[in-house]
């Protein structure tokens, strides 16, 4: 079982990203075929299926974080690439496991502090017991007094995967 809860887009972002991303493009919905199936969705969490109705659209995580916060990331806010059901399919349920948890795969775990600046990170190489070494990650994170959240990005592409934040009192105290 993961001890830190995992944050995928928030479901009011997603109803604005089937509109027009965060780059002001509008949203062009087409099925997934054999070259998209695997890919990480982020209204969900869950790998592409063949045939799901899909969308890639840009997305600036710290941008709508700093938002919703008061904030300014200044240089550090950028976007990138997602992958979205085009319709709602319900959003993520979560599990026993962090998403895309595939061991061997290559993970940047990279840390902001409350002003949304960087406040370093590390690789990450899934190992064997993915839930253990992403529990190992965040703990190192979350062990900086100044780090409030964390972003999970694919190596390869640089993609944002999904967010975790501090922990509040009661789930330390419960871990």
């Amino acid at each position: 079982m993961t001890r830190y809860t995992v944050l995928p887009i928030d479901a009011a972002a997603f109803e604005e990203l089937r509109v027009a991303d965060d780059a002001g493009r509008p949203c062009t919905p087409y099925v997934a075929t054999r070259d998209d199936t695997g890919s990480p969705l982020r209204c969900c969490l869950r790998p592409i299926a063949l045939g799901d109705r899909i969308a890639l659209v840009s997305y600036a995580p710290l941008r709508r974080w700093a938002a919703a916060t008061g904030e300014r990331p200044g240089a550090y806010d950028e976007q990138g690439p997602v992958f979205i059901h085009a319709d709602d399919c319900g959003g993520f349920v979560p599990g026993e496991n962090y998403p895309f948890d595939r061991p061997g795969a290559l993970r940047t775990v990279r840390r902001y502090d409350a002003r949304g600046r960087i406040a370093g990170g590390r690789l990450l190489e899934i190992p064997t017991d993915a839930t253990g070494g992403f529990d190992a990650a965040f703990d190192d994170a979350f062990s900086d007094p100044d780090v409030v959240l964390v972003h999970v990005r694919a190596l390869e592409y640089g993609c944002f995967q999904f967010e975790v934040r501090r922990p509040t009192a009661e789930v330390d105290e419960a871990c």
